[in-house]
């Protein structure tokens, strides 16, 4: 079993498998819900050579090990806990009771974002970066003045249309990724929710795309009229609240039936009722309501980002990495999806630029701290590695193994991180693709403001370099221990 002796040490340094509550793994940490994080071994952890940082934040005890690794590690711990990861008919019952004990609303609010949209990540960052090679393909101007790739080789128009079709699939059809996602995590039934995300994007509707010209042309809306009701034949492609919203009515109406609905009918009647009256509720009153609301919000950040300019940005940028800390940035998530959902109205996502730039101070700092490190052997090679991984799009092993050990690297990593925000502020950088936010960026910028994207991480990274190495200079900032 891979990384077996690895997981016997972690096992035992955080106090046994009768201390874990809950266990799971994002990109690059494993998170742990222990009962009582006073018994953790904290040296035993650090001194793993695997082991790149750790920290406990929003009641969960994290531990950093990096990207295609993490995964074998909580793997070969699972199997050292004989495979008690909680069913998921289990988690369904108890999941409300944990909600209501961990963390305040917010926190409890921006974990349920996370828990939504962090498994249908990848599927997001295909589809976003199949987007941004079809834009290197139709984009004018990259390869020729006034001309596009496909306009000077025409053979490669089908190519550019399949690949365009690919790339708007995960989009066009995001309520039904959501749909399954939320349900299960509100306790529903998964297959229920991606059928309902299947009906609010039935290609039968009007196209939600095409609803917001039509509604600013005056052109007739399909409609049905029942009982007196004039319902909208209008899909929901790339909404993200709509279903958020619908998903959770279907889950609690789900379980409610579960609990009076004779056992003998339940796998007949509860279904039916379930998802007839969640879809119908759908769409005569909360699609047309959250689809305002998103509107509302997209627009109204749209306008904060594009009235702040410079200023907006560089406060944006100073406070990215602490957000990152807290866990808020995984909020960020669906926005940014609405962003890019809508990109054709908003622009892209301006938040993605953003998190490039703090990436890339973050690496910069922590390439810094390489140099400057002389005794600790194990943080000097952390800091090199980490370093090279944040400007690469994956930061957690920089910011936690080593900018905030050290204190100063991330003081200067913010400052950088905020100087490179507020020039692709300035610029209107915006992302059209999500992606990794960093260097291979650049592939999920729109394709005319590649040069900004560009300047910025140079700015964020020489900003985030000098200041640390300045900042190193100042007595109170050393550690000696670790230098």
């Amino acid at each position: 079993m891979a990384f077996e002796k690895e997981a016997k040490v972690i096992l035992e340094a955080i106090g046994g498998k009768d201390n874990i509550e809950e266990m799971g793994h994002c990109a690059t940490r494993l998170r742990l819900t222990l009962k009582d994080e006073q018994i953790v071994d904290e040296k035993a952890l650090n001194d793993l050579d695997i082991v790149k940082g750790t920290f406990s934040t929003s009641d969960q005890y994290q531990i950093i090990i990096g990207s295609g690794t993490v995964n074998k590690v909580y793997q070969a711990i699972d199997n050292l806990r004989g495979g008690t990861q909680p069913t998921e008919e289990s988690q369904k019952d108890t999941q409300s009771k944990k909600q209501k004990k961990k963390g305040n609303p917010l926190q409890r609010f921006v974990k349920m974002l996370s828990d939504i949209f962090v498994p249908i990540i990848p599927a997001i960052v295909a589809g976003g970066l199949l987007m941004g090679l079809n834009n290197i393909l139709t984009a004018k101007g990259i390869f020729a003045e006034g001309q596009s790739l496909v306009d000077m080789y025409p053979h490669f128009a089908q190519f550019a249309h399949m690949v365009n079709i690919f790339a708007s699939a995960p989009f066009t059809l995001l309520p039904i990724l959501i749909g399954f996602s939320a349900a299960k995590r509100f306790g529903g039934n998964a297959f229920l929710g991606a059928a309902l995300g299947a009906i609010m994007v039935h290609p039968e509707l009007m196209n939600g795309y095409a609803y917001p010209e039509a509604l600013a042309n005056g052109d007739s809306i399909p409609k049905w009229a029942f009982l007196g009701l004039s319902i909208a034949q209008v899909g929901y492609q790339g909404q993200v609240l709509p279903i958020l919203v619908s998903s959770y009515i279907l889950a609690m109406l789900e379980r409610g039936l579960r609990r009076i609905v004779p056992t003998v009918l339940d796998n007949l009647l509860t279904p039916l009722i379930a998802l007839f009256v969640t879809a119908f509720a759908t769409f005569v009153f909360v699609g047309p309501l959250t689809r305002t609301m998103g509107y509302w919000l997209t627009d109204g950040l749209t306008f904060l980002y594009e009235a702040g300019g410079a200023i907006g940005g560089l406060i944006f940028g100073l406070f990215y990495a602490p957000i990152v800390i807290t866990g808020m940035h995984h909020s960020f998530i669906a926005i940014e999806t609405s962003l890019i959902a809508e990109h054709v109205k908003t622009g892209g996502s301006f938040i993605f630029p953003i998190a490039a730039m703090s990436n890339m101070a973050q690496g910069a700092a922590a390439l810094a701290a390489f140099i400057l490190i002389k005794q600790n052997k194990k943080l000097k090679g952390v800091a090199s590695a980490a370093g090279v991984s944040a400007v690469l799009g994956i930061t957690e092993p920089a910011m936690f193994g080593v900018n905030l050990k050290l204190r100063y690297p991330f003081i200067g990593a913010m400052i950088g991180s905020g100087l490179g925000a507020a020039y692709v502020s300035f610029f209107q950088v915006k992302a059209t693709a999500l992606g990794a936010a960093g260097i291979p960026g650049v592939i999920s910028i729109a394709a005319g403001s590649w040069t900004h994207y560009i300047i910025g991480m140079c700015i964020a990274f020489i900003g985030s370099f000098v200041v640390t190495l300045v900042l190193s200079k100042r007595k109170k900032y050393r550690n000696v221990e670790e230098l």
